[in-house]
């Protein structure tokens, strides 16, 4: 498959191949989300954001498995580096109650792991004086563990957001406020409050400011004479720098800027969850890094191969046996994975091209709308290739989602009526292209559907 010619070519999807795994597959697995009958061949050819399904279908992933594959499939500098890989045996320790070396010196290994990852978000982190990371299995552990080190500082209060998605643990379930499913009928952790996410300006003017004492809902709260919060009761303060679930909603400027305030003033602990936006999605490091916040513990997972609470000496309890994970980010080949991907993000200066194809998209994108060439299309944001389109309703979504399947172009929904968009960080120009042609073939051709 060459990278720089191939094109979605779909038969027929799902194919006959196709059924008969989903069928298979049913006998056993446990219900969960599919969004497609589409069943990626791992033993075909497949580069970049191109992948060829059981049915021979070549198909456009703009998905990278939510995000979870930054660099889409196959990409050289990581399967070169994959290759030369001995496999041992065991390929998954015990985590971080044991070490494990590539060989050679730590600082320069013949084959980078855990501890190398460790490293690298350290430095990728210093500009928030981190220190210290917790490596775990996936990203709502790396919530979990971040959620526990700040209630280990004291408090028992939690500030979440309205349409926030942390994870499917129960500690992270008590977070959510995105869809009634994820919470339905779950204990929960106590003391958490839940309140607005301004993402525009009308937004931040409605339903985040207050004529109150403190002039927003937080500060409202936590207000010495007027609030009904004491501040030494809250552990932490929790959001996602952009939505996901919630549907890539951006957290307006002057909102973050408020919760900086509130932080100094009351010494508030902020995570940051940048499962899905972190590792150079939205053209920086870290989404928080668009924003005028300082967080004081990061989640990273998906992109990262890993889970990974990153955060202060301070902030980590101290005690041995206090946070531990037999098998978290003990599997040898994730951690190198994690390295390699965030070793090709600076090798290939990816946020640039993030920030390049971002913009590129958007561009065209809005224009087509301007245009009245996107009909039902009322919003388009988000930051670099983390991509929302809202349109005018669900129905409409659904039936673009869909269509675009049929045609190859392999998208996802997210919010209530908004289609996201997450092409591999090196993706490059004619791929863009390709896949909006394709978007936009589909909204014209759904735009009777109401």
């Amino acid at each position: 498959m060459d990278r720089a010619t191939v094109t979605p070519a779909v038969d027929s999807l799902p194919g006959d191949r196709a059924r008969e795994w989903v069928d298979y597959h049913h006998q056993f697995a446990a219900p969960s989300t599919y969004v497609y009958e589409f069943v990626w061949d791992a033993s075909g050819e497949a580069v970049g954001p191109f992948c060829t399904d059981v049915d021979g279908n070549v198909l456009l992933d703009f998905t990278s498995h939510v995000a979870a594959a930054p660099l889409g499939y196959n990409n050289p500098a990581v399967l070169e580096r994959l290759e030369a890989f001995g496999a041992v045996d065991p390929l998954k320790i015990a985590g971080q109650d044991f070490y494990v070396s590539g060989g050679g010196p730590p600082e320069g290994p013949d084959f980078p792991g855990p501890t190398q990852l460790m490293d690298r978000l350290a430095a990728m982190t210093d500009h928030y004086d981190m220190d210290r990371v917790f490596l775990s299995n996936s990203g709502a552990e790396a919530v979990e563990n971040a959620i526990k080190i700040c209630y280990a500082s004291g408090g028992h209060r939690a500030f979440t957001f309205d349409g926030a998605f942390h994870g499917r643990t129960l500690g992270a379930l008590s977070l959510n406020r995105s869809k009634t499913v994820h919470r339905s009928g779950f204990p929960e952790i106590p003391g958490v409050v839940n309140v607005p996410y301004p993402s525009t300006d009308a937004e931040y003017e409605a339903r985040w400011l207050t004529d109150g004492p403190g002039g927003n809902v937080v500060a409202d709260a936590l207000h010495p004479d007027r609030g009904v919060i004491d501040p030494r009761d809250v552990a932490y303060l929790i959001l996602e720098p952009i939505q996901g679930e919630g549907g890539y909603r951006v957290a307006h400027p002057e909102f973050a800027r408020d919760i900086e305030a509130l932080r100094d003033s009351h010494d508030l602990t902020v995570i940051a969850d940048e499962i899905q936006s972190g590792l150079g999605r939205t053209g920086e490091l870290w989404a928080v890094d668009h924003l005028d916040l300082t967080p004081d513990v990061i989640a990273s997972g998906k992109g990262l191969r890993v889970g990974a609470t990153i955060s202060r000496s301070d902030v980590f309890p101290t005690e041995r046996g206090r946070l531990s994970s037999t098998w978290g980010a003990g599997d040898l080949i994730a951690a190198m994975g994690g390295v390699l991907t965030v070793d090709v993000i600076y090798e290939n200066d990816l946020l640039a091209n993030v920030r390049e194809r971002g913009e590129q998209f958007r561009a065209r994108l809005e224009d087509a709308v301007e245009d009245d060439d996107a009909p039902g299309v009322i919003d388009v944001r988000g930051r670099g290739l983390m991509l929302g389109i809202e349109f005018d309703t669900r129905p409409r979504r659904d039936a673009v989602l869909e269509s675009a399947f049929r045609r190859g172009l392999l998208t996802l929904g997210c919010g209530y009526k908004t289609l996201r968009l997450l092409p591999p960080l090196d993706v490059t120009e004619r791929e863009i292209d390709l896949g909006l042609g394709l978007l936009l073939e589909t909204i014209r051709d759904v735009a009777e559907v109401e």
